[in-house]
């Protein structure tokens, strides 16, 4: 098995995609909560692999095998959603559970996710749920140069997936209380930039004999190389109900990271600067103005165009060119925190739920492979 010394890098073919996405198990009719991971992925143990528990026993993982473009990996998503979906459990994608209190969150019985509970106490009370998009890099120079290039993504990405704005049955004014949520895990912010794989493998050391962890996997970075896969990981965006977002999502992240492997940022952004960049795109999602190397800030759309730029001549390459094209439709809409927002200011709390549950139950006209 591939390790932080023998890294996976360049096992597979360069620039593959892979998404792990966290949903929500609800009582289909009320939305509540259910603590149900357990059962739903023991019924489906002999039928289908990439279907997983997670730390909360109320919420699982889809893992996608391998693909080749952002087509590929949702269509392998929404085959998981639907067979989940046919145990007669409901499914919810936000950030967080609009309405789940921490009391009614129970830890899975796994001895990783027990660990981590005892490890960070009351920082984990709170189940929140994540996008995870690996892009596989052809060796380790690539996946440093494509981890610094990334970091000066991360606020875009952040903003354009927010999508937590409730919180224990609140409006928290966040359009991501996801983001601030897992700010109080340790080793969860912005990574500083890494001057080659050689420097990460130190950190990673130093930093796993501090925490007293075993390996980088403990690191829940917002974007981290992962060795172990051959991959680097984009860690930093909310779950999202409607797989149409998640594929323009996802698409217009491949394109980036293709196109960081062609560059090479001489001098990356500070992390200083990117941590406030987060927290404006976590405040104020696809409405944040965000800031450039000298301080200065843009409007959201104005850094978005300046990405699609960048992203637009991997996207044929890459297969992903409609679902690219979809992304500035996500910003007119106020991404999925004012996709909620709107639901909820028309009909309530209960109305959120419902919709929640039908958006992300919709896997019909998604390509299943």
């Amino acid at each position: 098995m591939a390790s932080i010394d023998d890294p996976a890098f360049g096992g597979g073919t360069p620039f593959s995609l892979g998404v792990e996405e966290e949903l929500f198990l609800v009582d289909p009719v009320n939305g509540r909560m259910v603590n149900s991971s357990a059962a739903v992925t023991e019924r489906l143990a002999s039928a289908m692999d990439g279907i997983e528990r997670e730390l909360h026993a109320g919420m699982v993982e889809f893992i996608s095998g391998v693909g080749t473009d952002a087509a590929d990996v949702i269509g392998q998503l929404a085959h998981r959603r639907a067979a989940c979906l046919g145990t007669g459990v409901g499914l919810l994608g936000s950030g967080t559970h609009p309405t789940a209190t921490d009391e009614e969150a129970q830890i899975s019985d796994k001895a990783r996710y027990e660990r981590v509970h005892r490890l960070l106490g009351a920082a984990v009370a709170t189940p929140v749920a994540g996008l995870h998009i690996h892009v596989g890099m052809p060796d380790a120079p690539t996946a440093i140069r494509v981890f610094n290039a990334m970091r000066i993504h991360l606020p875009l990405l952040q903003g354009l997936a927010a999508n937590s704005p409730f919180r224990h049955g609140i409006d928290t004014g966040l359009a991501s209380a996801r983001g601030v949520t897992i700010s109080s895990w340790p080793r969860s912010g912005v990574p500083r930039a890494l001057r080659d794989y050689d420097d990460f493998v130190a950190l990673a050391d130093l930093l796993t004999r501090a925490a007293g962890v075993e390996d980088y996997t403990w690191f829940w970075w917002k974007l981290r190389p992962h060795p172990k896969l051959g991959t680097v990981e984009i860690r930093t965006l909310d779950a999202q109900s409607s797989l149409h977002d998640t594929e323009a999502l996802v698409a217009l992240t491949h394109c980036l990271a293709r196109a960081a492997a062609d560059e090479d940022r001489a001098d990356p952004l500070p992390t200083e600067l990117l941590e406030e960049g987060m927290f404006r795109a976590t405040r104020f999602g696809v409405r944040a103005q965000l800031p450039d190397e000298h301080g200065g800030l843009h409007p959201f759309e104005e850094v978005l165009d300046q990405a699609l730029q960048r992203a637009q001549p991997y996207a044929a390459e890459l297969g992903c060119e409609q679902a690219v094209a979809r992304v500035p439709a996500l910003v007119a809409a106020g991404g999925g925190a004012g996709r909620q927002r709107a639901v909820h200011d028309l009909s309530g709390l209960d109305s959120l739920l419902r919709n929640l549950i039908a958006t992300t139950a919709q896997t019909s006209g998604i390509t299943q492979h």
